[in-house]
């Protein structure tokens, strides 16, 4: 089958082939034809090394498809139903499943399956991005790992929910629990970042401001329900004006994963604010912060991981407010190609000219 493939970490191009062979079907593991899969930001953060990832690999993690096979002892799924990938899904019966509450968390599937190879080429072993590889025509995961859907989704919408909705709308919805009425700013206006607005929208946020260097990135986020966008030299004037005496805003997220983002989010909540952090660092970065203020200004810095979400509702959750028209994810489309243009994709993503690519397989 065909499959885009990363040589080694550091790598700037995939190879795009046709000889990849995927591992045996395990009992409770499913085969998925995968039909649509986005190109987002995290599969570039795991071939510059910023996310942990073995080589070679297969990259994506947002995907959808149908289910081809599935294992002897698989119960949840059945051959034709459709699916969106999670590419951490909970086992259902660990510490942070049940006593935590915490299903997003969970890593006992996730860890288990990022580390063995899941596809060959030739005699070459070829690991998944995060234990599932969306850039081939098929992959096998565990059952936990691939979500029904309804068969009237189409894939292209079906893929965005397996990451970037999910993780941002997630984050507003789920990690900060966006009150009405809030003011809320979104540093980052990339497919994560206008899904938080979009989140944001959702919640009933009053205020809810879009920080870009991009212009055309900050007029697109006005489309998906930003009130105002500004750039980041901009900011405080638009502060002092959109939160009066309370001298800042109620939420900040940060969707980019830098340091000094981080800690622009952080400075922008009003005292007693929370600034969620939903972009992907790089582990030898870090943000200072002083005694004093962490103490006197009794804010919340708060991480946000894949949208605090549990796959196994809000998959569908975010599904049906699409469709109630409530979540623009047409919108967030920017192109539709094939696989043959996926380095011209990332370039695309690198440069912020598109909110999402999808590839159509």
């Amino acid at each position: 089958m065909r499959a885009a493939v990363l040589r080694e970490i550091g790598g700037e191009t995939l190879e795009i082939v046709d000889d990849v062979t995927l591992g045996e079907l395990g009992p409770t593991d499913v085969k998925v034809d995968i039909r649509a899969t986005g190109v987002c930001h995290s599969d570039l953060h795991a071939m510059k090394g910023d996310l942990p990832q073995g080589a070679p690999f297969v990259p994506g993690h947002e995907g959808a498809g149908v289910v081809s096979e599935v294992g002897s002892a698989v119960t949840r799924l059945s051959v034709g139903d459709h699916v969106v990938v999670a590419w951490s899904p909970p086992c259902g019966q660990c510490v942070a499943c049940v006593d935590q509450k915490s299903p997003h968390l969970c890593i006992m599937i996730q860890f288990a399956i990022a580390g063995v190879p899941r596809f060959k080429e030739g005699g070459t072993d070829l690991f998944g991005m995060a234990g599932t590889g969306t850039f081939a025509e098929q992959l096998i995961v565990p059952q936990e790992a691939a979500i029904k859907i309804d068969d009237d989704v189409p894939f292209e919408i079906a893929s965005l929910i397996g990451c970037g909705v999910t993780t941002g709308v997630g984050a507003a919805i789920n990690t900060a629990k966006v009150e009405p009425g809030s003011t809320c700013v979104v540093f980052g206006c990339g497919g994560v970042g206008i899904s938080v607005i979009q989140g944001c929208r959702v919640a009933g946020a009053a205020v809810i401001v879009a920080v870009d260097l991009n212009d055309d990135k900050l007029e697109m986020a006005k489309r998906f329900g930003a009130t105002h966008s500004v750039k980041p030299d901009g900011l405080d004037a638009l502060k002092g004006e959109v939160t009066g005496m309370a001298g800042g805003f109620d939420y900040a997220f940060e969707a980019i994963g830098l340091p000094q983002t981080v800690r622009a989010a952080y400075d922008a909540v009003r005292r007693g604010g929370t600034a969620i952090v939903v972009g992907v660092g790089n582990m030898s970065q870090t943000v200072e912060f002083n005694m004093f203020e962490l103490f006197f200004q009794e804010k919340t810095l708060k991480g946000s991981y894949y949208g605090s979400a549990d796959v196994r509702s809000d998959f569908n959750r975010f599904l049906r407010l699409w469709k109630a028209g409530k979540l623009d994810l047409e919108g967030m489309i920017s192109q539709r190609i094939t696989l043959d243009d996926v380095n011209d994709a990332i370039q695309k993503m690198k440069r912020g000219e598109v909110i999402r690519s999808v590839i159509e397989l």
